[in-house]
């Protein structure tokens, strides 16, 4: 087998590197989880109030801030100066003026966990992949949001940041 030229190897080296640090692979992970329960329908569907009582409170806090704008994005702020301030996060558009991020970086373990409750909603069908890093709610996503209360989110959502869109 012969090794690709100098040059095209350089090119493949650089193009895996930058999507490792735009954190490709973990975006490709959580899009085909998203695929998989899209077009993997379940034979038995939990209703809505079943698949809400089943998620973990960082699930539910995502979807109850998604629930009106249902736009969401997995992105890293790879300029920050501190480790845990690059890791993924989850941001939520609010509404077309504000975003709130899921991340603490003096407590990466709060970013992990909303990480993970994006994950487990990928897995349940509540989540559809678009492009790169957008997500949106999927039929199913907008449904279970819409049976979540604030009251009952209010502790994971005080674990947020809210901020303007473009802050």
């Amino acid at each position: 087998m012969l090794l690709p030229g100098a040059s095209e190897f350089h090119n493949q080296l650089q193009s895996s590197w930058d999507a490792l640090g735009e954190g490709g692979p973990t975006l490709a992970a959580l899009a085909a989880l998203c695929a998989r329960s899209f077009l993997d329908t379940p034979a038995e569907k939990q209703d809505d109030a079943a698949t809400r009582d089943s998620l973990s409170p960082e699930s539910r806090a995502i979807l109850f801030a998604a629930k009106d704008r249902g736009v969401i994005e997995v992105r890293g702020v790879r300029t920050a100066f501190e480790a845990p301030a690059r890791l993924l996060a989850i941001y939520v558009e609010l509404d077309e003026h504000r975003t709130i991020a899921f991340r603490n970086s003096d407590k990466p373990e709060v970013t992990v966990r909303f990480l993970d409750g994006f994950a487990a909603l990928c897995r349940e069908g509540l989540i559809l992949h678009h492009l790169h890093r957008d997500f949106s709610l999927s039929k199913k996503g907008f449904a279970v949001a819409s049976q979540i209360s604030r009251e009952e989110v209010a502790e994971a959502i005080g674990e947020a940041t809210e901020f303007g869109l473009h802050d």
